[in-house]
Order: C-alpha cells, then structure tokens, then sequence
C-alpha cells in the first residue's frame, strides 16, 4: 500500500439528516372553530420548535473539559462544563475519540511553561471526528477523522476548536488510541533522530528514560537506524521492555553510575549523542557520555530545571548543546504532513510499536498526571472522553 493511499482522506459517517417537522393540528373537519385555530397551533409549533432548537443548540455548545484555575499538583484539574462556539473561519470542531498526555502537560499544569492565560484547558494532543467546519475550509469534511499534536492547548476536552491547517488526516488502520499516541511522540522522534541529529549506522547513543513514551519509540526507530543503543531505566521492569524495544544495552540507574557504564560500554570512547528527557537528575552525568564533538539533545526536564551550563564545560570535547522544540520543526504546513506521514507509515508497517500500557477516563486526568509524575507509568497514557 503506498503512503499516498495510506494518508488518503476517508470519510466514515455521512451527514446528519434535516428532522422532519410535523406540525401539530387539531382533527380534520369542516367546521370554522377547527379552521380558525389551525394558524394559532402552527403558530404555536413553530415557536416551540424554536426554542427547542435554541435549547438544543446551548446543550450541543456544553461539552466536559479539564480546567485549570491555579498553578500546582494533580489537584488543580478541574472536570468542568465549557462552552464551545462553532469553528470560525478557516477552524474545524473536532469531538474528541483520544486524548495523548504528555509530560509538557504537566510543565503547564505547574507553570513551568507558561499558559496563555489563566484558566486553561490542558493538552497538546488528541485523535477526533470533524464535526463542523469553517469557512473557507475546502480540504476538511465533517467525518473525516483527524490528529493534532502541539499549540493550542485545549485537548482535554470532549469536543475543541482547531485550526484547520494544524490536523492531519488519520489512516483507516491506525485506531484513535494509538494515533492520539504516536503524533507527538512520534514526530518528536522522527526530529530527534534524523533531524536534530542525524542517527546513522555504526553511532552509539544514550536515551534515558527509555521506557517512557518517547524513550521507547527512540530505541525502536534507532536500532532500526543501525545504531548501538545504550538505555538507561528505573527498575528491572522497564529494564524488559527497553530490551524488547531493541535496547542493546540497559543500565537501570538507581543501582549503578550510568557515566560509569557507559565509559565501560564504550570502552572510555563515549557516546555520539545524549537524548536526554530527565533533566536536572542527569544533565551533568549527560554531558560527560560524550565523546569529543558529541551531541547533548536535552528535550523534558522531568526532574526538574538543569542548572545554568557554563560555555567552559563544552569546550572540554567542544560539545554541541541543543533545547529543541517540536513546533520548531514542523513550522510549515508540508513539513507537518511529511513527519506525521512518515510515522504513521512507521506504525502501519511494524517498524514502531506503540505501548499504551495506560488509558484513564478523562475525568480522572489528575490521577494519569500523579501517577505520570511518579514514574508509575511505562510507555504512552491516554484519556477517553
């Protein structure tokens, strides 16, 4: 099947039929009372019908959505009802089938990145159905199911307005869950691996938290790269299903120095590059895998802010330093649909499998963030509207 047919748009449900109105009327007859009071119960029909619809509008305008009034823990996500208005110009309503979360959901939640303002919807992900569309819209169609992954915030929602020219289309063959899985993590994969630094046969490179969402799709699609992958995790659990991700080496951190390691692994030569999601924890032991000219590619700060790093301690092995950003590199519309193409084509194919090991109802986002945040979790979680 070639990835043209792959990412063709399919359109799974038709349009919602007009409902038929049946006036209400008094029995047949001739004589002039029944006459005279038909204009007053089509009258008064008509003015019912109305305010039906008015209220069924204001009802289909209320969707569920996780708020956040404050700053802070797992605690400060709300279950609230929201008003949603109809998609305006060059905007589609999509009703959500699958939401992805993510750690950025939780830097939000805290404040470590900044929300554009206060109170907010989390979530950068989800898998829906187009359900209305704006004007000016020719390549969207109420039924066409479709992801997103990135700005804006909003995915924790039942239903969300988007622009239209942020979603992609989903394949037939890739169910929501998986999809609302795989968009963010995967393009930021795909960037890491061939675009921020360009994985190659013969490298050797670290990835922590390598049974994580993005660390297990990193050794997957790297070992496929012909590249040595050295992993490191928490416990022997994880330490199993990085082995099955195509981990070649795994070093579970919390009983051994994985520097320590690594210069072993290595024999003292080092690694080409560090992908690095944990932040203050390993950020220096990072640096020092490196072998001379390597890549330092840190991209989450799970365990907190790094300290600032003085340009001395690069000069060392003349290291390259990056923070990337995935919206960085998918600015353009082609450069969007290329990477979610490439990944779904990935999964269609077998070369990425993806783990939801984690689903939760979306009313109980504050216990996927707690038990995310305490490292409860392996591979990718997501919530069902």
């Amino acid at each position: 099947m070639s990835l043209s047919r792959l990412l063709r748009f399919h359109h799974f449900l038709p349009l919602t039929p007009t409902p038929t109105l049946t006036l209400l009327s008094s029995s047949s007859s001739s004589s002039s009372s029944s006459s005279s009071s038909l204009p007053l119960t089509r009258h008064r029909s008509t003015l019912l019908t109305r305010a039906s619809a008015t209220t069924d509008s204001n009802n289909n305008n209320m969707v569920k959505a996780i708020r956040v009034h404050e700053l802070g823990g797992p605690e400060v996500l709300k279950r609230e009802d929201v008003e949603i208005g109809e998609p305006k110009e060059g905007e589609v309503r999509v009703r959500n089938k699958a939401i992805g979360v993510n750690f950025v959901d939780i830097y939000f939640r805290k404040g470590v990145y900044k929300a554009p303002s206060l109170p907010f919807t989390p979530g950068v992900e989800a898998v829906g159905e187009v359900t209305a569309v704006g004007v000016g819209v020719a390549d969207r169609q109420v039924g066409d199911v479709v992801a997103y992954a990135g700005r804006p915030l909003g995915s924790y929602a039942e239903e969300q307005i988007l622009p239209a020219n942020i979603v992609v289309p989903v394949p037939p063959s890739i169910d929501p869950i998986i999809g609302s899985s795989i968009m963010s993590k995967g393009m930021t994969t795909r960037f890491l691996l061939k675009r921020c630094f360009k994985v190659e046969p013969g490298h050797t490179i670290l990835v922590h938290a390598a049974a994580g969402g993005v660390g297990s799709l990193l050794c997957q699609w790297a070992n496929t790269l012909g590249a040595t992958v050295i992993g490191t995790v928490s416990n022997k659990e994880k330490a199993a299903q990085a082995k099955e991700d195509g981990c070649h080496h795994i070093i579970i951190y919390t009983e051994e120095d994985f520097v320590a390691r690594v210069h072993e692994i290595t024999s003292g030569n080092g690694v080409e590059v560090v992908y690095d999601s944990v932040g203050k924890d390993t950020f220096e032991g990072s640096l020092a895998c490196l072998k001379l000219r390597g890549y330092m590619v840190s991209f989450g700060q799970s365990s907190g802010t790094p300290d600032p790093v003085p340009l001395a301690s690069l000069a060392t092995k003349s290291l390259f330093l990056t923070r990337p950003s995935l919206m960085h590199y998918n600015v353009t519309r082609d450069e969007l649909l290329e990477a979610a193409e490439e990944v779904f084509a990935n999964v269609v194919y077998g070369v990425l499998k993806v783990r939801v090991n984690h689903t939760y109802p979306l009313s109980e986002a504050a216990k996927a963030h707690e038990d995310l945040e305490n490292r409860k979790t392996t591979g990718s979680i997501v919530l069902i509207p």
